[in-house]
């Protein structure tokens, strides 16, 4: 995000610690939250990131002192939903539930309806998702070479379920495809969930999903998870190999999760939703579900994300250039 940012971050945490006696914070920043918390999810219900948004509200509900409710806005790979969050009011009561997606690929596919670099300021990045190769259970590959053989086939044919185009699960399965020398045919859905469904009725063959998305699926017999795409093994998850492990060193691909709000958020507010995401996030309960779930809390403090999103998204556009993706 924009480098602002991070100095308005390093100055609010000098200011804060020269004036830790006598704070200075405003009447409306002591109130906040003054009424119910919309955390936009811009994605369809039943992706991962709905997942992770369900399991937090309750207990965020809870730290914050008022009622934290989802609201699904799903388009143009989640920013329409993060469109909404930059033309809310900058006082902590919308917050946007950001990912790789959002922050660091669709600004160089869309012509988006805000700035990216200047339209929010970050609570900080608070989870991680391991990213996993899925084929239906009755398909004849049992292992990402048996894959790469059976598509390499001039008969074969096959057709892969995207999230949308931009997506982090999208641009996964474009990196697979470069690295195996692959070409496969994108259906494209509009979230995780229906990319999922379109693939269970037999509509594609395959698809890269994060772990949340899929492991019901995956526990009824339905999917076959491939391979996983972080650098080792989910605990939650020891029989599926890395890619590294099947033969594609370097594929690494994690979803990463920060919560961002309105440019101009005051930075106390950011302080207070980001250290509520972090008690959240430690109790046992949340702990559980999010282990369950192959999600990995990753809370970091806001003044840290500017330069991470900024690290993430020249990886993307390269990725962009050399496979010349663009939006239909």
């Amino acid at each position: 995000m924009h480098r602002r940012h991070v100095f308005q971050a390093a100055l609010g945490l000098a200011t804060g610690t020269a004036l830790a006696s006598k704070p200075v914070i405003t009447q409306a920043q002591a109130a906040y939250p003054s009424r119910t918390v919309t955390l936009v999810v811009p994605w369809a219900p039943g992706g991962s990131q709905d997942t992770l948004a369900r399991v937090l509200i309750e207990p965020l509900s809870a730290q914050l002192g008022q009622a934290v409710v989802v609201d699904n806005r799903p388009g143009a790979s989640g920013t329409v939903g993060s469109g909404t969050v930059a033309r809310s009011r900058p006082d902590g009561h919308t917050l946007l539930m950001g990912s790789s997606s959002t922050f660091a690929m669709a600004p160089h596919l869309y012509q988006l309806p805000y700035d990216n670099d200047r339209a929010f300021s970050a609570a900080g990045l608070i989870a991680s998702m391991p990213i996993l190769m899925l084929v239906p259970s009755s398909f004849p590959a049992k292992s990402v070479k048996e894959f790469i053989d059976l598509a390499r086939r001039p008969q074969a044919r096959l057709s892969y379920a995207s999230s949308g185009v931009g997506s982090s699960t999208h641009l996964a399965t474009e990196m697979f495809l470069q690295m195996a020398q692959l070409e496969v045919q994108d259906v494209t859905y509009r979230g995780g969930g229906p990319a999922v469904q379109g693939m269970l009725t037999g509509e594609t063959q395959m698809t890269f999903q994060t772990a949340a998305t899929v492991l019901g699926f995956m526990k009824s017999g339905d999917l076959r998870a491939l391979a996983v795409a972080s650098p080792t093994r989910i605990a939650f998850l020891p029989d599926i190999p890395t890619f590294a492990e099947s033969g594609l060193t370097d594929f690494e691909v994690v979803e990463n999760i920060a919560l961002l709000t309105p440019e101009g958020t005051p930075q106390p507010i950011l302080q207070q939703v980001n250290a509520a995401v972090a008690r959240v996030m430690a109790l046992p309960q949340v702990q559980a579900k999010l282990t369950e779930l192959a999600i990995t809390p990753t809370v970091r403090p806001p003044a840290e994300f500017a330069a991470f999103a900024t690290a993430e998204s020249a990886k993307w556009r390269e990725l962009i250039r050399a496979r010349n993706i663009r939006v239909q």
